[in-house]
């Protein structure tokens, strides 16, 4: 029988493991008061995330690319709803959406360093393929 695999972007969305696509990457919620952390391999089928001693400098590269697609949008936004010319506007506005994105960056630019833009990492369907035996099996 064949099964409906999850897309990329869906994983991604979901903070999914990029090899199997089923364990989660993050414990905790993008925006909580806790502090957001990364596991060290997948729950589900044990890939390890860092795939070399300071891999994830490079989500930084990642993660400064959204920050200026954010800080762009935002002050488009801010000039369109109040047309001020006021420095200081701008300032408040991008300082305050900056830290508001600040968890979402980081969590999504790893993600995506790691989905798509690292080479070694592929997507093995075999791990959705056992838990969807798995859940059959219970039922």
């Amino acid at each position: 029988m064949a099964r409906i695999r999850t897309s990329s972007i869906k994983a991604v969305i979901a903070a999914k493991c990029p090899k199997c696509r089923v364990g989660k990457m993050f414990v905790g919620n993008t925006y909580s008061f806790r502090k957001q952390r990364m596991n060290d391999v997948c729950p589900h089928c044990g890939f390890r995330f860092e795939i070399e001693p300071g891999y994830f400098y490079a989500a930084m590269y990642v993660s400064y690319a959204m920050a200026v697609l954010e800080v762009i949008a935002v002050a488009w936004l801010t000039y369109e709803i109040t047309e001020s010319e006021s420095p200081w506007l701008y300032f408040g506005v991008l300082i305050a959406a900056i830290l508001l994105f600040s968890p979402f960056n980081y969590r999504y630019s790893r993600l995506i360093l790691l989905h798509y833009l690292t080479p070694k990492v592929k997507y093995n369907p075999k791990y959705e393929d056992l838990l969807a035996e798995e859940e059959d099996a219970k039922n």
